[in-house]
């Protein structure tokens, strides 16, 4: 060990192991072009060794912790990290893509969208394709829902001859606001279960001040629109026939709205409704109110627990989302006319796909647990007292740094929680910890630039100039984050209960 090491105090040892370890991701995954999930894993088995542990009680056997020499105990750890953060996600990831991808094949996401620019009016196709966006975000990757919409962006642009850049922008904003926000994207869904929070709580909160984030953020859309006026370029997938052809489609080869929606609202409603009669239960302990009313419309305390177990059963996150893709399937077979094989074929993708994401973010949970174990979050929550940190400041902090270093907005939110978590268990947090869910969110998607790989989707498929990319995409997000902190800041102000 280096002298400069040796010579640290147990106090700043964990900010040591920290900085070191986060280096180690940056240059990893920028210089070295290792893969986010070797690197993160890496990462994590580099933590563990720097935390100097003489042993490590990671394993369980017959109910009991089992120690182990600090070596191997490193390797369990980072095994049991990933493993258990696999567990978390991996079925809820895994449905989402099935449900993107039927909602593209199906044309269920071209419907939805005609029909809101049906109410908003071509005049207002942005907030068209803005509130579309957010919506249909919900279940769908950002760089699959890029994908899907900016061909409709450019085909509005073919129809309306101006304002490229804001419909571009307004995809952006929309969809990685809920990106950041929404489970069952692999990010909120790793800073819910590091917070451990309630998961209908934090779709509600995540909508909610994600909506309030979008309205704001289209104004700064309109703004970077007036200062850019950005081309319309043929990109590589598409010729600009071709595009012209987009908005074409006849309505009888698309799928009603009513099911074109159902496949991402239901599993939302499903979801919330577990935080419903999980409030209600709340309210009636508390003394008469409507929490007792709603448990009396239910039958009494006896009908209540029958109805709770079912509704806890159908909004667990995983059957929500199956129920959602069982829809969604049903709708492309209909549609299509597709029999089970190709269903079966158009289903391996997206899961492969999936596979892959879940392996990245359950690397991340291993490197957060490293983190945990050596420390971090109990010195961070020192140094915060020490200063009078706000924690939501902090959490989003934590997240914008990790964010323009990396570029990876899940390995920052995962960051950014697994450091977060100790530090608000022991009630440190003077708000309901949904806003520092958002504000961890909100703090990685600031600045986007070469290093991030959403980015480099925009700037080819939309067919914009690294430059001009710069000039639109990277405020656009960096001014979302900005904006996003001071909602998130000012209610938890204005409710800090919730």
């Amino acid at each position: 060990m280096s002298p400069v090491l040796a010579a640290a105090s147990p106090d700043s040892w964990p900010f040591i192991v920290l900085a070191i370890s986060v280096a180690f991701i940056i240059i990893g995954i920028s210089k070295l072009r290792l893969h986010p999930f070797l690197a993160l894993v890496l990462a994590a088995m580099l933590a563990g060794l720097l935390t100097h542990k003489e042993s490590w009680d990671v394993v369980q056997k017959d109910g009991k912790m089992k120690n182990l020499p600090a070596m191997v105990g490193v390797v369990e750890m980072v095994s049991k990290g990933l493993g258990d953060t696999a567990r978390d996600i991996a079925i809820s990831i895994a449905l989402a893509a099935i449900i993107g991808m039927c909602l593209m094949e199906s044309g269920g996401a071209d419907k939805v969208v005609r029909r809101f620019l049906a109410f908003f009016g071509e005049k207002r196709a942005g907030w068209a394709l803005l509130w579309s966006t957010f919506i249909l975000s919900a279940p769908i990757f950002f760089d699959t829902m890029f994908m899907l919409m900016a061909p409709l962006a450019m085909a509005l642009r073919l129809r309306t001859g101006k304002d490229y850049t804001l419909y571009i922008l307004a995809v952006c904003c929309g969809g990685t606001i809920t990106h950041s926000m929404t489970v069952p994207h692999p990010g909120p869904v790793a800073v819910v279960d590091d917070l451990r929070l309630n998961v209908g709580e934090s779709i509600i909160g995540g909508m909610v001040i994600g909506a309030v984030t979008c309205f704001f953020g289209y104004f700064v859309a309109r703004w970077l629109n007036s200062k850019t006026d950005t081309p319309l370029r043929e990109t590589n997938g598409l010729s600009l026939e071709e595009l012209a052809g987009v908005s074409a489609r006849q309505e009888s080869q698309l799928p009603g709205f009513f099911w074109s929606i159902t496949p991402v609202i239901l599993p939302i409603v499903l979801i919330s409704m577990t935080t419903v009669f999980e409030l209600a239960s709340l309210s009636s302990k508390a003394g008469p109110g409507w929490g007792a009313g709603f448990i009396a419309l239910c039958g009494g305390d006896a009908g209540f627990a029958t109805v709770r177990g079912w509704v806890d059963f159908i909004g667990h996150k995983n059957i929500a989302l199956l129920i959602g893709a069982v829809i969604s399937l049903w709708v492309l077979a209909r549609q299509r006319g597709f029999g089970l094989k190709k269903l079966e074929q158009l289903v391996g993708p997206p899961l492969e796909t999936a596979g892959m994401i879940i392996l990245i973010t359950s690397a991340g949970g291993a490197f957060g647990l490293a983190l945990r174990n050596a420390g971090v979050g109990d010195a961070v929550e020192s140094l915060a007292q020490g200063y009078s940190l706000n924690l939501i400041l902090l959490g989003w902090l934590v997240a914008a740094v990790v964010r323009v270093a990396q570029g990876s907005a899940t390995v920052a939110m995962l960051t950014a929680s697994s450091i977060m978590a100790p530090m608000i268990a022991g009630g440190a947090l003077d708000c309901h910890p949904v806003y520092l869910f958002t504000a961890i969110g909100f703090g990685a998607m600031f600045f986007s630039w070469m290093n991030d790989s959403g980015f480099w989707v925009v700037s080819r498929l939309s067919g914009m100039t690294e430059k001009e990319t710069l000039r639109t995409w990277s405020i656009q997000l960096t001014a979302n984050s900005v904006i996003g902190l001071l909602v998130t800041l000012a209610l938890s102000k204005l409710l800090p209960l919730v």
